[in-house]
Order: C-alpha cells, then structure tokens, then sequence
C-alpha cells in the first residue's frame, strides 16, 4: 500500500464489503426468520451510519490525497504516515457493527475511534490547503472544511446515541450526508466532470460556473437545516413548508439534470467510463426531484409518501454511480492500467443501476421487504466482484513497472 490511493481505497473497499454482506443478512432474517439476533441499536441506525459515514470518507481519503496535492501545487504524504488514523477508521467500523448486536458502549467507542482518525486525516489535508500556494484553494478547502463537519457528525452521532435519542441519531446520520459527504463530491465533481469530459471529447467545452457548487452547496445547506428543523419540532410540518420544499428540491433537480446534459451527459455515453460519471450526476438530478415529488404527493396527508425511496435513489443512485465511476477511473489510471471501464465494470454498474431502480421501487411495493431484500442482493452482486478486484491490484505492483 505505497500511495495513498490504495491505501483509502483497500480500506473503504472493507468497510463497504463488511457492510453490504451484514446488511444483506439482516434483510434476509426479515424476509426468513429463522434466526432473531440481538440488538443493541437499532438496525436502521446501525445501516444508516456505515453506509453514509463508513466507507465514502474513506474513499475520500484515497482521493483527496492522490488529486488534492496536484490541484495545491503541494507533494503528497508518504502512504505510511495516514496508516494510523485509516487503521482507526476501520477498526471503528468493525466495532460498530459489533457493538450493534452486542453492547451499546462497544459502538459509541468504535465512533470515538472513528472520529478520531477522521480528525487526524481532516488536520492533515487541512495543512496542505493551508500551507499551498496555489491561486484557486477552493475546491479543496471545501473538503477540508466538510471533512470536519464530518467529525463533528460522528461526536454528535455518539453524544445521541449514548442520550437514548435514536430519533436525533438519524438526524445526526442524515445531516452528515448533506453537510459533509455531499459537499465533497459536489466541489470534486464541479472541479473534475468538465475537465474529464473535455479531454476526452473536445467539442465539449470546459464549463464550471462559480454559481452551480453555490447552488448545491446551498441546497444541502437548506436540506440539513429542514431536517433539523423537522427533528426538533414535534408538530407535523405544515403543508406551506411541505409545498415550498418541494418546489425547492424539484428546481434544485431540475438544475442538475441540466448540468449533466450541457456537461456532455449524451455524447459521453459512447465512452463507459465516462458515462458512468455523467449517470451518476444524473442520478443526483433525480434524487432531488424524488425528494420533491415526496413532498408534494404527501400534501394531502401531511406526510411526505413514497418512504426510503427517494434517500436511496441519492445514496445508491447518485454516491454509488459516482464511486463505481471515480475509484474504478483512479485505479486504473494511478494504478498503471487502460483508463477504461472493462465488460466486468460496466456489467457490475448496469447492476448497480437496476439494484437503485428497485430500491427506490420498493416504496411502492406491497411488500416493501422483499423488495428491499432483492435490492440488496443486487447491490451485492454489483460491489462484491467490483471490490475483491480492486483489493487485488492495490496488493500488487503497477503492471507498467512505474512507482504508485
């Protein structure tokens, strides 16, 4: 693990294997029950948490520290030197889903632990944006900054859960996605998606408007803030706020469907890897109009309908397509191999897709659990081949003989 890039990517790829095949059994319990596991948190937070705050930190280890000292005019740190706080992170993990079938105080230590290795990781990026000297920091100070809203989010997931406020843990879970891991894949998509898109089709312009990172910064913003305002308040929302939620998220969805057609969401599907990037933006696009179209279908009852749906149509759909997307491209092409998406790739990403078409489905199935289930089974079938190839190449030597 001599480059960062393995060394974040071997450890998310645990993390996300560790969490798929636990979730997948628990699914399985529920739709054959013949084993009842014990709980000591509920298995919805200990989904939740893992899946949102586990391994897509990691993967932005990898990343941040490959891209970022190129986008800062700065070296990159030496593989060796982010072991401990990954090892942390890991671990942590581990803890947690133990502590969820075990005891309480094992999962609220395995989040200490985990915050303390984002914290480390988070200070050492932050010294790099600190001390570059390039011109535009932007981008990456914004990950530095959501890095630490990150470990903030895990504290406040802890102090939640050690208080008995399950409701307030998934609001801790929920807002960490908005002010956290969002705000990093929207400033590295806004920096990277034209760029990658142009040099591979020229007539494609390089096109990253200041206001459109503003306009999804400020829509996650306003989510994180609504979910927090819906937590701490007892009343149902009123149908006022419901509607003008609703129109929000659906112009917010609008706007992103947009970007991803003048970013070259057509002309790029000729190229796989690339089309699996401009997808994934897509999907970003029509997670937002869910989540508006939720809204608006439940103003005649008062609650927004159409359940998980719409959630996972963002963290499968648009967090999963863009990983799927970004570690396969940074794997290969840090990694000494053809930048493209092979037959295994682009098969196991259509799975990825029908598995986000059927979780997002599943709200309106009758039984919603079976469909869950399927999903899940199909998620698995997508990652599972997907990572255990990647493990074996950042256990390996470049086949280019180059040093990475």
């Amino acid at each position: 693990m001599w480059a960062p890039h393995r060394l974040g990517f071997a450890a998310a790829h645990a993390v996300l294997l560790a969490a798929t095949l636990w979730w997948v059994w628990v699914l399985t319990l529920r739709v054959w029950p013949w084993a009842v596991p014990a709980w000591h948190l509920p298995p919805t937070v200990g989904h939740a948490a893992i899946m949102v705050m586990g391994f897509m930190p990691l993967f932005v280890v990898g990343f941040q520290f490959t891209a970022g000292p190129k986008w800062l005019g700065m070296p990159p740190p030496e593989a060796h030197t982010l072991l401990a706080p990954v090892v942390w992170q890991v671990a942590g993990w581990a803890m947690w889903l133990v502590g969820t079938h075990l005891a309480l105080v094992w999962a609220v230590c395995g989040l200490l632990l985990v915050a303390a290795g984002q914290a480390w990781i988070t200070a050492r990026f932050t010294a790099l944006v600190w001390r570059s000297p390039a011109s535009d920091r932007w981008h990456a100070g914004i990950i530095a900054v959501a890095g630490w809203s990150g470990v903030i989010h895990l504290l406040g997931l802890a102090l939640a859960l050690v208080s008995d406020a399950v409701p307030l843990a998934l609001v801790w879970v929920r807002s960490a996605l908005w002010l956290s891991v969002l705000p990093i894949f929207a400033a590295a998509l806004h920096r990277l998606v034209p760029f990658f898109t142009s040099n591979v089709l020229p007539m494609v312009e390089v096109w990253r408007p200041w206001w459109v990172l503003i306009v999804l910064l400020l829509a996650a913003g306003v989510e994180a803030g609504l979910d927090w305002g819906h937590a701490l308040t007892t009343d149902t929302a009123p149908r006022a706020l419901m509607l003008a939620r609703g129109l929000f998220e659906l112009v917010v969805g609008a706007i992103v469907i947009w970007l991803a057609l003048v970013w070259g969401l057509v002309q790029a599907m000729s190229i796989r890897l690339l089309a699996m990037l401009h997808l994934g933006v897509l999907w970003l696009g029509l997670a937002f109009c869910l989540l508006g179209a939720t809204q608006l279908l439940g103003l005649r009852t008062g609650v927004p309908v159409l359940g998980l749906g719409a959630w996972h149509a963002l963290t499968m759909g648009f967090f999963g397509s863009i990983l799927y997307a970004m570690v396969t491209r940074v794997s290969c092409g840090h990694g000494g191999r053809k930048l493209l998406a092979d037959e295994a790739t682009w098969w196991g990403f259509w799975i990825l897709q029908l598995a986000v078409v059927l979780r997002v489905g599943s709200a309106l199935w009758p039984v919603e659990s079976v469909g869950v289930w399927v999903a899940a089974l199909l998620w698995t079938a997508a990652v599972l081949p997907w990572s255990a190839r990647l493990l074996s190449w950042y256990g390996r030597p470049r086949p280019d003989g180059r040093p990475g």
